[in-house]
């Protein structure tokens, strides 16, 4: 199954999407837009495009296991993304996939501008591998 994940923003979203057999998590690109709706259609262009038949949003959960105002975005978000795709939509925990991402540009030497533009798409591909994880851990 194909599986694509979000890693929802209010300015810039990750995209990542693993291959059928899921095993490999990649990164599709970053999408810059404010208009949740139309990010959600852009996220069902891409859903089609890459024949995506899940979709995995990432959902922060703070270090005591709480949940905080952003994690209501999310779960709005994906309420709308589940409307205009009709895919199944489920979460998963994201705490410091972002730090962990710029670790791994930093690894690579990625900075600046260019880090600006990747780093969603790396976190995307860091809770989708955990979605990954997690699916043949149960």
């Amino acid at each position: 199954m194909i599986i694509m994940s979000v890693d929802y923003g209010d300015v810039r979203t990750g995209i990542a999407v693993c291959d059928k057999m899921q095993i490999i998590a990649s990164p599709v690109c970053v999408i810059t837009e404010k208009d949740r709706e139309k990010l959600a259609e852009k996220i069902k262009e891409l859903a089609i495009e890459k024949k995506a038949e899940r979709l995995c949003v990432g959902i922060p959960q703070n270090m005591d296991g709480s949940y905080g105002f952003r994690s209501d975005a999310c779960r709005e978000f994906a309420g709308i993304l589940r409307e205009k795709t009709g895919l199944q939509v489920d979460f998963q925990n994201e705490r410091l996939t972002t730090v962990s991402a710029h670790n791994i540009l930093n690894t690579v030497n990625v900075r600046g501008k260019k880090r600006k533009e990747v780093v969603d798409a790396v976190s995307a591909v860091l809770i989708l591998e955990d979605y990954m994880n997690t699916i043949k851990n149960k």
